[in-house]
């Protein structure tokens, strides 16, 4: 899939250099002609390459997380809770576990950069007064050799999956192991939204797994699906170019006013980055506590939860 990427591309923009060429040169006809065969191409693309849920997949995206729900309870089968020690080092755990949405506590967005400031991987963190952590991540669906290319995710070369992790997998790794740069943001939302986005992170990777999808750097990745969950919980939240340039989404929540905590979207990231944290607790059986030390609103949150069992 990857060579046929490059080769889809290097097709295209021959037939394009072609019929500027055509148009330069003051003849319409070959440059119409080489245009024709673009559209072609174009077309062929479309309908002869399909997403599938058939392939040799990398280890850690093998499964797909299916759920299902019953009143508060909900069931979620391929939760990866992986133990990592290198890259190629780790112990594979693909879990089935129980969540009870009348205890849902929290929502936090966790940004892992990898080199540049505008680009970051989104995941989405569902904390629970019993002190689980639930993250939903939109993820590329590698197969065996795959390495990932953005150029690859303009032209169907990955599938696309709705991943449930532990923090202690998803989280950790980046930093841990990968050596990303990790920030956590506690995130307001209206009452009721925050099991409405878990439940709809739920319908869409029960819907991937009936009908794959491919990934797309521009209209179906990390941030931008996360987005529209949003948008039909919240409606008329703006389009934005931090949605894209998903590094900066700090600031766009900033501007929403949905963090808590503190003055500033400098200082959110300040106190929301928690690289060293995690690297200092390891393997601790209370990680995600101690990724969470300092975190603006974390702390407010945990108190207005503690309101709230105590007054049912």
């Amino acid at each position: 899939m990857a060579g046929l990427a490059k080769l889809i591309t290097a097709a295209w923009l021959a037939l394009a250099a072609a019929a500027l060429a055509g148009l330069a040169g003051g003849s319409f006809l070959p440059a119409a002609g080489f245009g024709a065969l673009l559209l072609a191409l174009l077309a062929w693309w479309r309908l002869g390459v399909r997403p599938s849920n058939a392939r040799e997949w990398m280890p850690e995206v093998a499964r797909q997380t299916q759920g299902s729900v019953d009143g508060d309870r909900v069931t979620l089968r391929n939760v990866r809770d992986f133990h990592w020690r290198t890259r190629t080092d780790y112990d594979p755990r693909w879990e089935t576990r129980v969540y009870d949405l009348s205890r849902l506590a929290s929502v936090d967005l966790a940004l892992s950069y990898w080199g540049r400031p505008a680009v970051a991987h989104a995941m989405v963190s569902f904390g629970f007064d019993d002190g689980q952590y639930l993250v939903f991540s939109v993820e590329i669906r590698r197969k065996r050799n795959d390495t990932f290319s953005e150029l690859g995710g303009f032209f169907r070369q990955y599938e696309l999956a709705v991943l449930a992790s532990t923090e202690e997998d998803s989280l950790r790794v980046r930093t841990n192991v990968r050596g990303e740069d990790g920030y956590l943001y506690r995130v307001r939302m209206p009452p009721g939204a925050p099991r409405q986005l878990l439940l709809s992170y739920v319908a869409t990777a029960n819907r991937l797994v009936r009908k794959p999808r491919f990934y797309n750097t521009l209209t179906a990745n990390c941030t931008t699906i996360v987005y529209r969950l949003a948008d039909q919980i919240v409606p008329g939240l703006p389009m934005d170019y931090r949605l894209l340039l998903s590094g900066y989404l700090p600031e766009y929540l900033y501007r929403l006013g949905a963090l808590d905590g503190a003055d500033s979207a400098q200082a959110y990231r300040r106190g929301g980055r928690y690289t060293d944290r995690a690297r200092a607790a390891g393997d601790a059986p209370d990680f995600s506590r101690r990724i969470r030390v300092g975190v603006p609103g974390v702390e407010a949150s945990a108190q207005a939860a503690d309101v709230r069992k105590r007054s049912t």
